[in-house]
């Protein structure tokens, strides 16, 4: 038996095949959406995933002021940010978050679902949210696909 025809494949920036996808968050639960959006992020859904290569397609998330979470977390859940000065901890309840910044509660809720170190970082870079149905990554052809086919 020729042990030679079963080496895995291991994946690498140049053999990455990565693509931009456009996902609509009208309608969807936060947590679920940030949790699949994560798993495209890291490339887990793909056959050729490697843990430490960033293999995962770029997500452009539209629609995030229209993002529901269940029960009382409107109200109850509290962002937490820093001025920089001694001093500056501010928080604001996810209700407040949404009126002024809504791309910022789907982004802090991706980002904790990453890994917490470089390939993190680089992974976060591939994120792209927009509250409204506009965005400026027109010119890259995001394909559109439909969240609850995913797992």
């Amino acid at each position: 038996m020729d042990t030679l025809s079963y080496k895995t494949i291991s994946a690498n920036k140049s053999t990455v095949d990565k693509q931009w996808l456009l996902v609509d968050a009208e309608g969807q639960t936060l947590g679920r959406l940030a949790s699949k959006v994560a798993k495209i992020l890291r490339g887990k859904y793909k056959t050729n995933f490697t843990p430490h290569v960033d293999c995962g397609d770029n997500v452009i998330v539209i629609n995030a002021e229209k993002i529901d979470m269940s029960g009382n977390k409107w109200d109850e859940k509290e962002y937490q940010r820093y001025t920089g000065y001694p001093g500056g901890q501010r928080s604001a309840a996810a209700r407040e978050v949404l009126e002024k910044h809504p791309e910022r509660i789907i982004e802090s809720s991706v980002k904790g679902m990453l890994p917490k170190n470089k390939l993190g970082a680089d992974l976060f870079r591939n994120l792209k949210v927009y509250a409204g149905a506009e965005h400026g990554q027109e010119a890259q052809k995001p394909k559109a696909i439909n969240l609850n086919d995913y797992k």
